[in-house]
């Protein structure tokens, strides 16, 4: 039996960008595993500040004409993290075997089938000698959760020096992944989200830290987001070629997730998890076979098999059983809970008045949103001060926001210099062009809304932290934009870490809405209403959209017979419920499809 591996199979995702900025710190002393973004460097230099106070060590600030500084700020951070993440675990570690102890925390949330977990009831069974050197063993092999980072590829804007030239290998993905690189973290891991990024992908291979060591081991891995098997090939071959191995991929449902939301064709999360199960070792090896090579051919020694790749699975997961699931017929190695987390303050860091707003959200509070200036979809919880400021700004006559961190810029369609769609100077300006487009009221209106729907996210989902640690971001912008999926609406309290370990592994549930839908007809329902939108919303559609859609329809009925299968193989909890729902859902595709053929 195996004691060394990670203590917990499921791992807390990077959520927003200060809602798990510091979240290692507080879960990885019990084995935790957990993503920070290290984007936005001014959070993470408030951040320094508030951690080196609070371990009374001097805080020497990096101002921002310093040389370097956005590197050196998230490298700094990241040490800082490391050292206050195994000042914990020490201290854990060596806390007394009683009753509210930080030890006997950290083995009561350990599943039920861990190793250690077992050997814990034996200690607590065990008397005289039998029960010291249980204790000792159980010192020695406890560890604690890894530290990962997570950069989105999508925001990449290039930098500038003093004198106005954009700096080499500057821009914000790259010096992000450089900071990393450099950072003391082991046993850790860089995601990479939002797609590929063939700047930043190419600029790895300048960095030894994520070389392999030995088989199967690395101080610092790749993982990389996905949403289908196709996507997983492409990007793992661009790295392979490059003598890059990518030890995991991590699937996240294309609608039933927080923050962006990146729709598949019609691809269900059940479907590509099978393609998953079944193509793993398929994968292992066409990878294989072009990473081996790249290392031999830059003098490396060469391994006889590959690496191993895990497969983990996000996005809307809500109960043990579902998880089971995931494990048992997926074959999964790991999954991830990231919008119950924003409900227990132990893990994650939301303002206090955005906390009582998630545990009272209901069913229509969380939408799939246009508010990224990035043109992606964005699932936000309506309700929140920077939705009602956003709104103000709107009934004043002055939409948009004012753009200080710029992270979001990328539009040209008015300047030389990318602006962000959520700025005022941007809003104003394609406010004037829509006036004087001609366009029919119902498309105007339409464009209307998107434009103004737009959010400064920079700001927004930065702001949790400077309320909660009294430290503003920006001076006099204190609003907050939150982004939970729409499975928050089955948590309506406040939950302790205790409490989210025991629902994970169904040990004792909290706050579950009893007509909760199945993960799986819940993410079949968000993609109809998707399809629905996007047909009612497209004005004199061509026969490529008809196409499109019948085809994301073919895609969705095939998926409602791969969870048929799972109702005959007697896989599903509350069978009845799931049955209907799967009804209903496959004659609204099939009403959506008679629609489009009648066309």
């Amino acid at each position: 039996m195996t004691y060394d591996l990670s203590p917990h199979r499921f791992h807390i995702p990077v959520m927003g960008i200060a809602f798990t900025i510091d979240t290692p710190i507080k879960v990885a002393s019990y084995g935790i595993t957990s993503a920070l973004s290290i984007i936005e460097d001014n959070l993470i230099e408030m951040m320094r500040k508030h951690y080196y106070q609070e371990n009374e060590e001097t805080y020497v600030p990096i101002e921002k004409h310093e040389e370097n500084y956005r590197v050196r700020r998230i490298t700094d951070y990241l040490n800082l993290v490391n050292r206050n993440v195994q000042t914990r675990f020490d201290k854990l570690k060596e806390s007394a075997f009683e009753k509210g102890s930080e030890i006997v925390k950290y083995f009561e949330m350990l599943p039920e089938e861990s190793g250690l977990k077992e050997k814990y009831h034996q200690f607590q069974q065990a008397h005289g000698e039998a029960k010291a050197e249980l204790e000792t063993f159980l010192r020695k092999h406890i560890r604690p959760g890894a530290i990962e980072v997570n950069i989105m590829t999508k925001v990449d804007k290039n930098n500038k020096d003093k004198t106005g030239e954009i700096l080499a290998d500057g821009s914000d993905a790259l010096g992000a992944l450089k900071a990393f690189a450099e950072s003391n973290l082991e046993n850790s891991a860089v995601i990479f989200s939002a797609g590929m990024n063939p700047r930043l992908f190419n600029y790895l291979e300048n960095f030894r830290a994520f070389d392999a060591l030995a088989w199967g081991v690395f101080k610092k891995k790749v993982i990389i987001k996905v949403s289908d098997y196709r996507s997983a090939l492409i990007q793992g071959k661009y790295l392979a070629k490059k003598g890059i191995w990518v030890s995991e991929f991590r699937i996240e449902s294309g609608l039933n997730c927080g923050g962006h939301a990146f729709a598949t064709q019609g691809y269900l999360l059940g479907p590509i998890l099978a393609e998953f199960r079944n193509k793993k070792d398929e994968l292992r090896k066409e990878l294989f076979s072009l990473y081996n090579p790249a290392i031999i051919a830059k003098g490396e020694n060469g391994f006889e098999e590959p690496h191993p790749v895990n497969i983990t699975v996000q996005g809307g997961i809500g109960t043990a059983a579902e998880q089971n699931l995931l494990y048992g017929y997926y074959n999964v190695d790991g999954a991830g809970w990231g919008t119950p987390f924003l409900l227990c303050p132990e893990a994650t860091t939301v303002d206090v008045n955005t906390l009582e707003l998630l545990a009272k959200s209901k069913e229509n509070d969380v939408v799939l949103s246009k508010a990224s200036p990035l043109g992606v979809r964005f699932n936000y919880l309506k309700g929140t001060t920077a939705d009602k400021e956003r709104q103000q700004r709107i009934d004043k006559g002055k939409p948009g926001s004012p753009c200080t961190e710029k992270y979001l810029v990328s539009n040209t369609e008015f300047t030389k210099e990318p602006i962000c769609t959520a700025s005022r100077k941007y809003q104003k300006l394609k406010l004037e062009q829509l006036e004087n487009a001609g366009l029919p009221e119902n498309e105007y209106q339409l464009q209307v809304d998107d434009l103004l729907s737009k959010e400064c996210l920079c700001i927004g989902l930065s702001n949790s932290a400077g309320l909660n640690y009294k430290v503003p971001i920006v001076e006099k912008l204190d609003a907050v934009t939150i982004c939970p999926g729409p499975n928050i609406v089955n948590f309506n309290k406040v939950a302790s870490l205790q409490e989210m370990t025991d629902h994970i592994y169904g040990r004792k549930e909290f706050s579950q809405n009893e007509d909760r839908p199945h993960m799986f007809i819940k993410e079949l329902q968000l993609y109809v209403d998707y399809l629905k939108e996007e047909v009612r919303n497209t004005f004199n559609p061509g026969p490529r959209d008809i196409k499109a859609w019948t085809g994301f329809c073919n895609n969705l009925l095939e998926g409602v017979a791969h969870y048929r299968d799972l109702l005959e193989r007697e896989l599903i909890k509350k069978k009845d419920a799931f049955e209907q729902g799967l009804y209903k859902m496959e004659q609204a595709v099939l009403e959506i499809r008679t629609g489009l053929s009648n066309n």
